[in-house]
């Protein structure tokens, strides 16, 4: 009988701006820059995934997994157990290049 082992993650982007800073700022322009990007009040120039950090990995039942899939994905909570195996959990000969 397979076993299912769950893997948290961090992915982690580096995520470029291009700030113009007024001639007026009452702050340097580093300073203004940095604030605008902190407010979420720039447009993104651009980006590159660096990768995913694993954080905790442990074994789960299945009938656990598709349970926590409910609690978490709850727009998909009335989805059919296998329905939620097919499109949320990697099986056995998983191929993403069959997508």
């Amino acid at each position: 009988m397979s076993r299912y082992v769950m893997v948290d993650c961090v992915s982690q982007f580096r995520i470029r701006y291009v700030i113009e800073v007024p001639d007026d700022a009452n702050c340097s322009s580093i300073e203004y820059a940095e604030d605008t990007v902190t407010c979420e009040k720039g447009k993104e120039f651009s980006q590159k995934h660096l990768g995913e950090l694993i954080i905790d990995s442990r074994e789960i039942s299945l009938p656990d997994a598709i349970s926590q899939f409910r609690e978490e994905e709850s727009h998909f909570a009335d989805w059919s157990d296998d329905l939620i195996i097919k499109n949320a959990i990697t099986e056995v000969g998983y191929d993403d290049t069959d997508i």
